[in-house]
C-alpha cells in the first residue's frame, strides 16, 4: 500500500469483495430495486419485537447471506468490522457477540460503510489478514426514534428531509479472486458548511461529496471521465443538485456519471421526500444494484462515495451546526 496525494492510499495487493449480501424492509422492496436485494421484509418488524431487534436481525441476516454466498465459514474470517446510526453502535456490537470473530466497531454516519472496507483493505494489503467482514445496517423506526421528533405527534416535514432506509448489508473483502477489485481510497476531512437543519442533511454533506471526489481525481491525476460512474450515498434529490452545482462551479463535470444512493432507491410515488439516506443507504444500493451492473459489464469503473451527517440530537438542540464526511473506495471489474 503507498500514498499518493494528500488523502488517498493505492493498494499494492489484489483485493476483492468475495460476497456481498443485503436484507431491506417494506419501502425498499417496494421501490424501483426492489428485485435486486436478497431478502426483504414486509413490515418494519422483522418479526421482531421493537425496531432496534428488527436492525440487528437485518444486519445479522445480511452477513448470513454474505457468507452462505462465499462457502465461508465465520471461523475463516479474521475480522470483523461494522457500525450503524445508533448510540455506542449498539447493532454492530450485539451483532459482533454472537460472532465470535475479532472486532472494530467504526462510526462516521451514512459513511461508515465505506470508512469500513477501506480500514479492512488496509489490514488485508498488510498481510495482517487474509478474510475481512464489513457491515452496516439502519432502520427507519430505530432512527426515528433516536435522531428526530417522535413520529407519533405527526410533525411534518419539507422536501429537504430524508427518509432512512430499513436494511442492512455485509460484504468479504479477501484476496480470493472474485469479479470486483478494490483499487484505492480516498479518507475524507470533516466538512462544516454551516447548516443546522436535521432535516436538510444532503445540502450538509454535499460539501464534504465535492471535497473527497476532487480530491480523489486529484491525488490519483484522474478525469471523471476515468470512472463509467461516480455514486454518492444519500445526498438525495437537495444534496445531489448542490453537488453538481460544486462540481459545475470547479469546472467539474460528473453529471454524465452520477448518480446518488439516496435518490435511486425510491420513487416519487412512494413519499420519501428527497430520497434515502442511513448507514444502510449506500450499502444496500452498492452491493446489489451496482456490483450487479459490474457483473454485467454495464460498468467497469465506479468510485464510491458514501456521504455521513456527523450529528446527534444533542448538539442539534443546542443550535449547532452539522459537520459532515465522506469516504471514496474506487472499484474495478475484473476481466
Amino acid at each position: 500500500m503507498r500514498k499518493i496525494g494528500e488523502q488517498t492510499m493505492v493498494f499494492d495487493n489484489d483485493i476483492y469483495i468475495e460476497s456481498v449480501g443485503t436484507v431491506v424492509g417494506p419501502k425498499e422492496r417496494q421501490g424501483p430495486l426492489g428485485s435486486s436485494f436478497d431478502r426483504a421484509y414486509d413490515d418494519l418488524y422483522c418479526h421482531e419485537q421493537s425496531w432496534e431487534l428488527a436492525e440487528r436481525r437485518l444486519m445479522k441476516e445480511a452477513i448470513t447471506i454474505c457468507l452462505t454466498k462465499g462457502q465461508v465459514l465465520t471461523q475463516d474470517v479474521d475480522l470483523f468490522i461494522a457500525g450503524d446510526l445508533l448510540n455506542q453502535t449498539v447493532t454492530a456490537n450485539y451483532v459482533a457477540s454472537e460472532l465470535d470473530i475479532p472486532f472494530l466497531g467504526v462510526f462516521s454516519a451514512c459513511s461508515t460503510i465505506t470508512e469500513a472496507m477501506l480500514v479492512a483493505a488496509t489490514f488485508i494489503d498488510g498481510a495482517f489478514a487474509r478474510r475481512v467482514l464489513v457491515a452496516t445496517s439502519s432502520h427507519y423506526g430505530a432512527a426515528e426514534r433516536q435522531f428526530r421528533f417522535p413520529t407519533t405527534i405527526g410533525v411534518q416535514k419539507g422536501e429537504s428531509a430524508s427518509w432512512t432506509v430499513t436494511g442492512g448489508a455485509a460484504a468479504l473483502l479477501s484476496t480470493m479472486r472474485s469479479p470486483f477489485r478494490i483499487r484505492a481510497a480516498t479518507i475524507g476531512r470533516v466538512i462544516d458548511s454551516g447548516v443546522t437543519d436535521p432535516l436538510d442533511m444532503g445540502r450538509a454533506m454535499a460539501p464534504a461529496a465535492f471535497a473527497t471526489i476532487s480530491q480523489h481525481l486529484q491525488d490519483c491525476r484522474l478525469s471523471p471521465n476515468a470512472y463509467d460512474v461516480i455514486i454518492t450515498g444519500d445526498l438525495g434529490k437537495v444534496g445531489s443538485s448542490e453537488l453538481k452545482s460544486l462540481c459545475h462551479d470547479a469546472n467539474m463535470n460528473i453529471s454524465e456519471r452520477y448518480d446518488d444512493c439516496g435518490v435511486l432507491i425510491y420513487d416519487a410515488e412512494q413519499q420519501a421526500f428527497a430520497g434515502g439516506s442511513g448507514c444502510a443507504c449506500c450499502a444496500v444500493v452498492t452491493y446489489s444494484y451496482f456490483l450487479e451492473r459490474m457483473k454485467e459489464k454495464k460498468i467497469n469503473t465506479m468510485l464510491v462515495v458514501a456521504t455521513g451527517a456527523l450529528f446527534n440530537a444533542t448538539m442539534v438542540k443546542q443550535s449547532q451546526t452539522i459537520p459532515a464526511i465522506a469516504h471514496a473506495i474506487a472499484i474495478e471489474a475484473v476481466m
